[in-house]
Formats: C-alpha cells, structure tokens, sequence
C-alpha cells in the first residue's frame, strides 16, 4: 500500500529507517542526513508492508515543469517485490495532478559500481531515458547520470 505521507516528523522517520538500510547507496552519515532533513519539507509517499513503513520516494520541484526524484529507497528486504515501481505510480500520478511534463533523477552513471547500476536499470524498466552525465556534479568517483521520463 502506499500512502502519502504530510507530517513531517514521520517523514523523518521513514526516510531515516529506510536509508539506514541502505549504507551501499546512502552510506554517508552527513549526506544521509541531508535527505532525511530536506525529504521532510517535500511531497513524501511512503510504501507500506502490514501497517510497516518499508520504502519512500519524495518530490522535489526543479521547474515549473519538472519534478525530480529527489530520493527514493526501499528496504533490501523488499526489494524486487514491485514496491519500487509502486512508488513511482504513486510520484507519477501526483506529478501529474500538479502539472508537471517530466520527471528526472540523478545517479550514479551506468557502469561504474553495481547497485547503482542496479537502480540504473529500475530506472529505464519503469521508461526513463539518459539524458546527460555530468562526470564532475558530485565527484570524479561519482559521475552524475540524469535521466528523464515524460510524464503522458
């Protein structure tokens, strides 16, 4: 089930239990804080197992016609049970309700470390194309991949 999310000290502890999860995408302590912090003031979804949060994806306006996915994680446990694409229905559809054209994500371009090349391929099932790589954005370590989708 997924749920939209308004209060903002559940939006922290969502974000929070669910990227502590994931140390192999969100491992740094102060960037992971960043999130947990920032997702709180932004549209929130939040994907429930039994009444347990379990994943979230959040909405972060880039233009007047663009919603980023600002961040998105779902629990190791869960992964590959569709959640993941459950969640971005749920963004998509609430984009869509606003306005918006298209959607975008940043990650880390493809072929340089496995879960993200993971997250790279949900990315492109779910109808996402690259569109830019911008090898310095984050960190040479770190090439930032964007991709976008149309919102129809």
């Amino acid at each position: 089930m997924i749920r939209e999310i308004t209060d903002t000290t559940t939006k922290k502890e969502i974000a929070k239990k669910v990227l502590e999860d994931l140390p192999e995408w969100f491992g740094i302590p102060e960037y992971t804080q960043m999130y947990i912090e920032q997702s709180s003031l932004m549209p929130f979804f939040a994907a429930y197992v039994e009444d347990e949060p379990v994943g979230f994806i959040v909405l972060k306006e880039t233009s007047s016609h663009t919603a980023e996915i600002y961040c998105m994680g779902v629990m190791k446990k869960y992964h590959r049970q569709q959640l993941g694409k459950k969640l971005l229905c749920a963004f998509e559809e609430f984009a869509k309700t606003k306005g918006y054209k298209l959607i975008q994500v940043k990650t880390v371009q493809y072929g340089k470390y496995e879960e993200y090349d993971r997250t790279n391929l949900f990315y492109r099932a779910m109808g996402f194309y690259e569109l830019e790589v911008f090898p310095t954005l984050w960190d040479e370590h770190n090439p930032c991949q964007i991709l976008v989708k149309p919102i129809l």
